[in-house]
Parts: C-alpha cells; sequence; structure tokens
C-alpha cells in the first residue's frame, strides 16, 4: 500500500495569510524608532538625494542655450547673464563652448553625488539591516522552547534573514526617494509653469489619475506579499528538514519525493509571488499609460502654441523636457509606493515576532543568585503544554545539596521534562520549584542558568573548534584550565591525535568526530562549567561498552560534591544514585529500587 499525503500544506489551496495587526502607519513609526540611531545618515542621504531636483533643473539648460542663443539670437536667460562676462554672452562661439562645459559639469556633479549618496546609503542601510536582526536574532534566543518546539525554526529564520530587510527597503529605498521625488515635481511644475502655465495645468492633470491608481492597488500589493513571503518562508522550511534529516532521508530512499514536495511549495511560492510581481507590473503599466497620455497631450497643445507664436521652439522643448522630469518624479511615486508594499509586509512580519512574548520571561523584580547550595524541592508540581493533555502531575520530593537523583520510566514518561523545568526552559503551569527555599522563577534567569551544567543524549557541538566547544560555557577560561577540563573527561588523549588538536574543526553538529568523541567533549564542557547542579539526560546511551566505561568514570569525577539529575534506561547507570524517581504518565511511582536519601558520599 502506497500511502502519500493528499497535500503538502500551503501549496495546495495557495491561502492568503490571516491579516496582520498592524497599520501601516502603526509600521511606520516603529521604523522611524529603529532608526533614531541613524538620523544624521539618513539627513545627509536626504539631503544628497534632493539635490538631485536642483541638478536635474539644470541639465536641460545647455541645450535651451545652444537652440534659442546660438542657433536663434535670443537673449540669455536672466540667471545665466547674470554671470557670464559680456565678452562670452556676445560671442556665438563662446557661449557655445559655455554650454558644452556646462553640460559636462552638471552631468560631473551629478555623478560626484550620485557616488556620495550610494556610499552612505549603503552604509546605512546595511547598518540598519545589521542591527534589526540581531535584534530579531536577540528575541528569537528569548522565546521558550514551547514557542520554537510548535513553530520550527524556519519561520524565524526567514524572518531574520529575509523580512529584516524591511528598514532599508521603507526608509532607504521607499521614502527617501520618494521625499525626493516630491520635492522635484514641486520645483518642476513651478518651473514649467513659469515658461507655460497652460501646459503645467495640462500635465498636471494626470495627478488624481495617479492617485486614485496608488490607493486601489495599495492593499492588493500589501495581501499578496505577505502570501507569497509567507509561502516562501515554508519553502525554506522544506529545505531545513530534509538537510537536518538527510541520513534519514538517504536511508528511507525518499530523496526524489523530498525533492516533489519542495518543487510542490516552491511552486505555490513562485504563483503567489507572480500575483504579487503581475499586480506592480499592472499598476506600472496603467502609471506608463497615463503618463504618456499625458506627454502626448501637452506635445500636441505645444506645437499648436508654438504655431500661434506665444511660444519659442526652444521654450517647447525645454518644456517637454521638464514634462518629462516632472512625469519622472510621478512615476517613483507610484512604483516606490508599490514596492513599499513589499517592504511593510515584511516589517509587519517582523514586528508579529516581536509581539510574541516568551512563556518564560524574568520578573520585574527579580534577585540576584551567585552560587546555590543546590538544594531543590518540588511541591505539587504539574506541566502540560495544552490544558487537556498534561505532561507531569503533581510532582514532590526534595533534593539535599549534593544529592545524585537517578530518573529512570518508559519513554515519554516526561523524565526530560522533569529536568527541563529546573533551568527553566518551561515553568511549570501549577505548583513550585524550589532552589535553597527560593522559587525558581524569583531569580534571575542568566543567573539561575549559570547554576546548571547540561549534558544531552544527542550531543550538540558547534561548528568551531574542539577548544572553542569545550569553553563554550566559561569562555574566559584559560588554556590551563581548558586541558585539564578534557583530561578528566578521557577526552585530551583523542583530542592531541587530531591534526590541529585542540584547534581541530568539528563541523556542523560535530559530526567530523565519533559519538563518543562528542560525548567527551560535551562532558569536558561540563567539567569547565564547574557548575553546583549537574543534569544528565542518557550520557551514555549512544556510545559502546569501552566508550562507556571512559564515560562513566568521567562522570563519577564530574558528579562529586554537586547536586545531580542523571536520566538513564541502563539500571547499572543509575547504581550510585542516593534517590531513584520513576516517573510513569507524568508522576512519580513507587520503585523497589533505593528510594532514600543518603548524604555524605
Amino acid at each position: 500500500m502506497n500511502i502519500e499525503p493528499n497535500n503538502d500544506g500551503p501549496e495546495s489551496t495557495d491561502p492568503l495569510p490571516p491579516p496582520r495587526g498592524l497599520s501601516e502607519l502603526a509600521v511606520l513609526r516603529r521604523l522611524f524608532r529603529e532608526a533614531r540611531d541613524f538620523v544624521p545618515h539618513v539627513c545627509i542621504v536626504l539631503l544628497l538625494s534632493v539635490l538631485s531636483a536642483p541638478l536635474s533643473l539644470l541639465a536641460p539648460l545647455p541645450v535651451k542655450l545652444a537652440i534659442d542663443c546660438v542657433l536663434n539670437d535670443h537673449p540669455l536667460p536672466w540667471f545665466v547673464a547674470a554671470v557670464t562676462p559680456p565678452a562670452v554672452a556676445g560671442s556665438p562661439e563662446s557661449l557655445l563652448v559655455l554650454a558644452a562645459a556646462l553640460l559636462v559639469g552638471i552631468a560631473l556633479v551629478q555623478y560626484l553625488r550620485g557616488l556620495a549618496e550610494g556610499v552612505l546609503a549603503t552604509y546605512t542601510s546595511e547598518s540598519l539591516v545589521l542591527r534589526f536582526r540581531a535584534k530579531l536574532l536577540r528575541h528569537v534566543q528569548r522565546l521558550s522552547l514551547r514557542y520554537h518546539d510548535a513553530e520550527g525554526t524556519a519561520q524565524s529564520l526567514y524572518r531574520i534573514q529575509y523580512d529584516a530587510l524591511a528598514p532599508e527597503g521603507v526608509i532607504v529605498q521607499g521614502l527617501i526617494p520618494i521625499f525626493t521625488a516630491v520635492l522635484t515635481l514641486l520645483a518642476m511644475i513651478y518651473v514649467t509653469a513659469r515658461i507655460d502655465g497652460s501646459l503645467t495645468l495640462i500635465a498636471l492633470a494626470a495627478c488624481p489619475i495617479l492617485l486614485l491608481l496608488t490607493m486601489f492597488f495599495r492593499k492588493r500589493l500589501r495581501a499578496r506579499w505577505n502570501a507569497a513571503k509567507e509561502l516562501e518562508s515554508s519553502v525554506m522550511g522544506v529545505v531545513q528538514e530534509v538537510l537536518s534529516a538527510l541520513r534519514v532521508v538517504k536511508a528511507f530512499g525518499r530523496e526524489s519525493w523530498e525533492v516533489e514536495r519542495f518543487n510542490r511549495r516552491a511552486s505555490a511560492g513562485l504563483r503567489a509571488k507572480l500575483r504579487a510581481v503581475a499586480s506592480e507590473c499592472c499598476f506600472s503599466m496603467l502609471i506608463g499609460v497615463t503618463v504618456a497620455a499625458g506627454t502626448a497631450t501637452v506635445l500636441y497643445v505645444g506645437v499648436k502654441h508654438v504655431q500661434a507664436g506665444s511660444l519659442t521652439l526652444g521654450d517647447l522643448v525645454l518644456v517637454m523636457l521638464y514634462l518629462a522630469m516632472l512625469y519622472q518624479p510621478l512615476e517613483t511615486i507610484g512604483v516606490k509606493f508599490a514596492h513599499l508594499q513589499s517592504s511593510l509586509a515584511s516589517a509587519d512580519r517582523a514586528y508579529s515576532l516581536f509581539e510574541t512574548l516568551p512563556d518564560v520571561d524574568e520578573r520585574a523584580a527579580a534577585i540576584p543568585l551567585d552560587t546555590t547550595r543546590g538544594a531543590i524541592e518540588f511541591v505539587q508540581v504539574g506541566f502540560a503544554y495544552n490544558d487537556d493533555q498534561p505532561i507531569l502531575s503533581e510532582l514532590s520530593f526534595q533534593v539535599p545539596p549534593g544529592t545524585r537523583v537517578g530518573i529512570t520510566g518508559t519513554t515519554g514518561a516526561g523524565k526530560t521534562t522533569l529536568v527541563n523545568l529546573l533551568p527553566r526552559f518551561h515553568d511549570p503551569t501549577c505548583g513550585q520549584i524550589l532552589l535553597d527555599g527560593i522559587d525558581l522563577r524569583e531569580y534571575r534567569l542568566a543567573d539561575l542558568r549559570r547554576q546548571f551544567s547540561i549534558v544531552l543524549q544527542d550531543t550538540l557541538l558547534f561548528s568551531t573548534s574542539i577548544a572553542e566547544n569545550i569553553a563554550y560555557g566559561r569562555p574566559q577560561a584559560n588554556p590551563e584550565e581548558l586541558v585539564a577540563a578534557a583530561q578528566a573527561a578521557h577526552a585530551h588523549e583523542f583530542i592531541m591525535r587530531l591534526p590541529q588538536g585542540y584547534e581541530t574543526q568539528v563541523g556542523e553538529r560535530g559530526m567530523r568526530l565519533s559519538g563518543g568523541e562528542r560525548q567527551r567533549v560535551a562532558l569536558a564542557r561540563a567539567f569547565l562549567r564547574d557548575a553546583p547542579i549537574l543534569i544528565l539526560d542518557e550520557p551514555t546511551s549512544s556510545v559502546d561498552v569501552k566508550t562507556e566505561a571512559l564515560v562513566m568514570d568521567a562522570l563519577e569525577q564530574l558528579m562529586k560534591g554537586r547536586t545531580t539529575f542523571l536520566i538513564s534506561h541502563r539500571p547499572n547507570t543509575l547504581d550510585t544514585c542516593d534517590l531513584l524517581l520513576r516517573v510513569e504518565q507524568g508522576r512519580l511511582v513507587p520503585t523497589d529500587e533505593a528510594t532514600q536519601v543518603t548524604i555524605g558520599r
């Protein structure tokens, strides 16, 4: 029987995402707050951008001088005559040289202005994005494990990598060009009105049409970009799942099916993006047609004015050049406003992540904790991810300082959840956990977690050197302390046999090392951490008998003098424990093993 899912999520129906809670004005206000520290940079970029307007006004001037003053012997414009020497003004040849020099000079100044604006705008954009990404990453790390277990990491990763571009897209690439275009538009209106007011009014007749088009497309573009980004992030989720479980994919021969799943998701994302781009292109096309109609009307009326003698040919050429520059900012405003919707959608998604509050947070009046004695008490503790699915119920027991607590039970009974409550990866939904007689929630979170060393069943190393992995929990440790920790964990010998010793790169998730080697590096990390409370979650389940002996010897040294919680299914691993807790279906049940605490080991 071939069982395949009938659909694979959003690619089947291409749903639009639920509407976000923030209005455009609210998103803009929050983005402006993000840019407070970059106000001087933004102002200089804005000033350089605004300078393009007067330079644009000057650009057609050499053409007018050549046509009217050199070819047709018209007088110089007053503002040019005021700064032109009489000898130059009276010579057509000199005037032609002046017009050519102005053409080159204006172009050079324009390019220098563009260079300065481009460099500073890039610095400002990248700085804004970097800070916003760091802020998103900081918040994502604060969110509880419950959130990450439910949502996965692809959504958060997409927001950090792509939605974090919103400040650049809105402020630097959106609002600054729009503001500059508005100033340029006003300048062009003034200049063309001085030349021929009726032609200016005809040209401006397109403005109400452009405004109506913008208002019509605004919400549609925002919704479609939201849908496209949701689907793009789901595509990233497929890639992440495949790469993180590649051994499983290969083992079951599912490579082709995963490619098909990726293609289904990617195709849905492509369709959503095409709809958004099609709307943008349709909007741009309507703007272009409106502008072309206005230009054609002005050309027709302008030629009639030249034929009637009320306008010179040079003035008509100048008006047509200015008209192109008048419509250009109008087009810029429309197009940038359309592109702005994509950035606003990204900003809305990013801020929706900020509005997700961590389940585990620090109280305003949290008390500091330097070093704990390690006395722990559970008082009627219960925990549930959902109200109707309790994971732990009515757990009550006391652990004096220095006690070794063995935890056993069937798979899924709640053993790992129990120890996860200690460093406040989750908070109990009822009851209290006391450390040295004080509720865990009263302590500063960072201070509390410094009291724990944790060694997990699935040992995770970072893709750095062995030395950096060992020193992860105590980066200020000196090399001698680092080596001593490795020796205590029986890791020093195999480390020194590696080509670069402690500087050997372990690869992603430490996969260049064997399981036993990774486990001993993790134990060395716990030794160096030297925390008073130790949590060991199945520390020997994935190693062979020979390595288990080394690990157990290291564990024996590591547990001395520390309050220890040791989860294991192997009875021999729990032989040295003072207190044995058996957890079944989230509750403590009687056990035939030692249940009384023996102090003074």
